[in-house]
């Protein structure tokens, strides 16, 4: 079978590389309660966010999508849902998804119990009989097929692009040539590289989503303008990135694109969509780069573990993911180690050998894949849930997404 990893395969047949019981509000107005009832659960995870009501359309429709999703993660082996009684997103809807995927599943409906404190009391005792059967669950030996790595910037500056970009594409190379997944996304990140990536796709037809979902993303980014606010709240890039010498949205896009490496592109999928089952290589995610909105995504279609270069320095992490901090910069490096898994900064200060830094990082997801805690793991940051939003946009079909880019 060649190099495996250790994983908790589940009934599904997907395979995790964590074991998480994941407690899920299906609205904002249960989070307290269910960090209640986590704090009572030692290595229960709580899946905070702030929707699930007052949503129409697309915008309810993702987060309904999402928290299935997660619910129903490879690295979620049960899950409890909560429920206030009255929200737009049900519950019930919630807990039936997760049903579906042979996990263990329970349902409290805060307004149903008469109150937090009986909702968290009942929780938590199903919680305690949820970890006792999570905990006979043991590791087996998986193949590399069975993983599927999400790449995702933040905080970029300019070596980004010249040394951790490029290694975790090395990585993704690799991973994709022993038979694994990867996913890359941040859609207006790539603006300008639509060319580049649609010469990888497979086929024409997945060339054609390339552009479709390249110009969607600008006809997004066009319809939230406000000129009457000025050029400081239109910006396309950070501030954190023009002063770590990104100088525009383009030059961020050649040095984005590189966390995918060369591998073809295989499909275009829906931001916390599954691929196709059976469906294996390199994939793009439709959406924005909104840190958590995109690892989130990622995370929902699929991905274990979260590849995150950053040249500016980030903690955050995910409830439910391991997210590996790279940085090609060795003096945010030196000055933040603690929040970082690997330093890709040799490239450049050193001459390392991009192919080499490559195999190294991809022997560290190995090692996570396998349990090894990362650095936002140990500082128990989970900030990165976070469901994307689509407020009133109107989605337009492929030919309205093309006359109005070229028009333009």
């Amino acid at each position: 079978m060649g190099q495996t990893f250790n994983g908790y395969r589940r009934s599904d047949g997907t395979v995790g590389v964590r074991n998480y019981l994941a407690v899920i509000p299906s609205v904002f107005c249960a989070n307290h309660t269910v960090d209640r009832i986590t704090a009572q659960l030692p290595g229960a995870v709580p899946i905070r966010h702030a929707v699930g009501c007052s949503q129409v359309g697309l915008d309810l429709e993702l987060t309904a999508r999402t928290l299935k999703a997660i619910g129903t993660h490879p690295n979620v082996g049960a899950v409890i849902v909560i429920g206030l009684g009255c929200e737009r997103f049900s519950p019930h809807e919630l807990e039936e998804a997760v049903q579906l995927s042979g996990r263990p599943v329970k349902c409290f409906i805060i307004q149903e119990e008469g109150g937090p404190s009986n909702t968290v009391r009942r929780a938590v005792d199903a919680g305690k009989q949820m970890l006792e059967y999570l905990g006979r669950i043991n590791r087996v030996p998986c193949s590399i097929s069975d993983l599927f790595i999400g790449t995702k910037c933040g905080g970029t500056d300019a070596t980004s692009g010249l040394a951790s970009n490029p290694a975790v594409g090395e990585m993704v190379d690799r991973l994709i040539a022993d038979g694994g997944s990867a996913i890359l996304s941040e859609m207006n990140e790539l603006l300008g590289t639509e060319d580049i990536l649609a010469k990888r796709a497979v086929n024409k037809k997945v060339a054609d989503k390339i552009y479709h979902a390249i110009y969607e993303i600008e006809d997004v980014l066009r319809s939230g303008l406000d000129i009457s606010l000025g050029k400081k709240r239109n910006q396309l890039i950070s501030p954190g990135n023009a002063d770590g010498g990104v100088s525009s949205i383009v030059e961020k896009a050649l040095g984005g694109v590189h966390k995918s490496g060369t591998s073809p592109i295989v499909d275009v999928i829906d931001y916390a969509v599954r691929p196709p089952k059976g469906e294996k290589g390199l994939f793009l995610m439709e959406y924005e780069s909104h840190d958590g909105e995109v690892t989130t995504g990622e995370i929902g279609c699929g991905a274990q573990i979260i590849a995150f270069t950053t040249g500016r320095g980030t903690p955050t992490g995910h409830p439910i993911a391991p997210v590996i901090k790279v940085t090609g910069n060795a003096k945010t490096y030196a000055a933040m180690s603690e929040m970082f898994d690997f330093d890709a900064s040799g490239i450049i200060t050193r001459g390392d050998s991009l192919k080499e830094t490559g195999e190294k990082l991809f022997e560290l997801v190995i090692r996570v894949a396998n349990g090894e805690q990362t650095a936002a793991e140990r500082l128990g940051d989970d900030s990165l849930m976070c469901i994307a939003r689509r407020h009133g946009y109107h989605r337009k079909n492929n030919e309205e997404i093309m006359n109005h880019c070229h028009e333009v």
